[in-house]
């Protein structure tokens, strides 16, 4: 094996274990993304989101709860991401949770197991809720996307508008008084921007009535403990604006 495939394979090593933010995709086609990007670019977050929203109450009003919906789109191919999944990552927790926390797409071990946030970085999350006491059966986990994107690239804008339904869905089926982003990729998707991510987690959003907020995601913080710190002083806010809500 030659240097620079040992270095290939190193590097992609490294992001099987630390996601997309160690890395910047090149396999992106220019000028389909601005094809893909451009319609978007007109609206605001508001107007986005009730765009999407208003398709996912449309194509699925006939569902009501979790299980009948995950039955409804668990064999989706309505993007190329469906022929190269091992399994379809729907989500997992509490079904009537006030929180809900929102990553950006399954990593190689969630799509072997079917379940998001799992292995190393899925570890670090689930002491970060236990820290501000939260267990994973208080809460519900969802993606962006449903399947892996090859070699945990960015999902590309058609993956997004093709899934984005089936996450408004789950958001209108659980009725969260409150998200939390995990990462700048999920908060820009989310949010509808392309701020930085220290911009978004300065700030509580508001969408179609639902408080959010940004932080890192956990597989950030497995190559920077830096970041532990900001980490713990955004889900301290998280927990207090958490009670006050559940109070009302």
């Amino acid at each position: 094996m030659s240097l620079k495939e040992q270095i290939i394979g190193a590097l992609e090593n490294q992001k099987e274990i630390f996601g997309n933010e160690l890395f910047t995709s090149i396999e992106v086609k220019p000028i389909e993304k601005k094809v893909e990007t451009e319609s978007s670019l007109n609206l605001s977050k508001e107007e986005s989101f009730k765009i999407v929203e208003s398709k996912s109450l449309k194509q699925f009003s006939h569902i009501n709860n979790l299980e009948d919906f995950y039955n409804e789109i668990n064999s989706c191919q309505s993007c190329s991401l469906g022929a190269s999944r091992d399994k379809f990552v729907f989500g997992d927790g509490n079904p009537n949770a006030d929180l809900m926390l929102i990553g950006e797409a399954p990593g190689a071990q969630e799509d072997k197991e079917g379940i998001p946030f799992v292995g190393r970085a899925g570890k670090l999350l689930n002491d970060i809720l236990k820290a501000i006491k939260f267990e994973r059966e208080d809460i519900y986990i969802a993606n962006i996307l449903k399947c892996r994107p090859p070699k945990n690239r960015d999902p590309l804008p058609s993956e997004r508008e093709v899934c984005s339904p089936h996450l408004y869905k789950q958001i209108e089926l659980i009725k969260p008084k409150l998200i939390l982003c995990l990462g700048k990729v999920a908060a820009n998707v989310l949010l509808n921007n392309k701020d930085s991510l220290t911009k978004m987690r300065s700030n509580v959003h508001e969408i179609n009535g639902i408080k959010t907020m940004v932080t890192f995601h956990p597989a950030a913080l497995l190559r920077n403990p830096n970041w532990k710190k900001p980490v713990w002083e955004d889900v301290q806010k998280l927990r207090k604006l958490y009670d006050e809500l559940v109070s009302k």
